[in-house]
Order: C-alpha cells, then sequence, then structure tokens
C-alpha cells in the first residue's frame, strides 16, 4: 500500500523556504465549515491558550491590520488601535477577507497573506514554548515557536485583547 501524502498548505510551504521549523496539525471540520478556535484546540488536545486566531482590522487611516490572539480572547478594539497607532480600528467584513488577504474565514493566517500588513499578537504567546495558527486552510494548523513566527512576519507583542 502506498505511504499517504502529507498535504502541505502554502503556509507550510513558506515556513519550508523560510527554513522555519513548525509541525503540522489537522482538525475535523465539516464542508467549508469552519468550527470556532475553542473547539479546534480541544479537538487537537491542546489548551485554547496555546491556538491563536488571525484577525484583520481596518484603521481609520484605512490601513489594515493583523492581530494574533488567543481563541478564546476577544480582541480589544481601543487597545489594538493604540497598538498600531490608529485612532480606531473595526473588524473586516467577512466577505472582504478573501481578495485582501487570500485566505478565508476559519483559515486565516498571519503568514503568507497576499500583502504583509502590520500585524500584532497578543503577548501571552512569548510566555508559551510553541503556539498554533492556521496553516490557511480550513482543518489545518501549524504548530511553531512565537519568536519564530513574529520575526517571520515582522510582528510585535502587546496586550490586545479585552
Amino acid at each position: 500500500m502506498a505511504k499517504q501524502k502529507e498535504e502541505k498548505t502554502n503556509v507550510m510551504r513558506l515556513l519550508d523556504q523560510k527554513k522555519v521549523p513548525y509541525t503540522p496539525h489537522a482538525y475535523p471540520h465539516g464542508d467549508g465549515e469552519a468550527p470556532d478556535g475553542v473547539t479546534v484546540a480541544r479537538s487537537l488536545g491542546l489548551d485554547p491558550d496555546r491556538v491563536f486566531k488571525t484577525l484583520v482590522t481596518r484603521g481609520a487611516s484605512g490601513g489594515f491590520y493583523v492581530f494574533d490572539i488567543p481563541v478564546a480572547a476577544t480582541l480589544d478594539l481601543k487597545k489594538a488601535a493604540r497598538a498600531v497607532g490608529e485612532k480606531s480600528v473595526a473588524m473586516l467584513p467577512s466577505k472582504e477577507l478573501l481578495p485582501l488577504t487570500g485566505y478565508v474565514h476559519g483559515g486565516c493566517s498571519p503568514v503568507g497573506m497576499k500583502k504583509l500588513f502590520p500585524t500584532v499578537f497578543h503577548r501571552s504567546a512569548l510566555d508559551q514554548e510553541t503556539i498554533l495558527v492556521s496553516a490557511g486552510k480550513i482543518g489545518f494548523q501549524v504548530e511553531v515557536r512565537p519568536g519564530d513566527l513574529i520575526a517571520l512576519v515582522g510582528a510585535k507583542a502587546e496586550d490586545v485583547v479585552v
């Protein structure tokens, strides 16, 4: 019997290319339906504090910003705006996500967006040995050292949750 080839996402290929070590994880999901992040963490047997969701916002100036926070947390829009030097930020409507980033809702990753946007990780990422973020496709996550990920996307770490 032939060995089943592991599916690689563009995020995984980019991490390989940049020589950033990672561990791929797959989780069950419905057709085109992304489970919430806490469900993903539980299905992988992980603490939700280690699994991060990627949120995209638009600032009052019209610029776009990416925030990666633990899946059980809520982005504090005021703290987020301060972190990126904006008067205010608002969540990007779901329908604008794919054309802007190349990713669908539930499969958005801070790695490999169409354009590199200013990115902020919640500071708790630095307390973890490794964190998981979307591998750019629903059903797939990558586990990476937070310092490697922050360096790769040129991010900073601040308190941006409620």
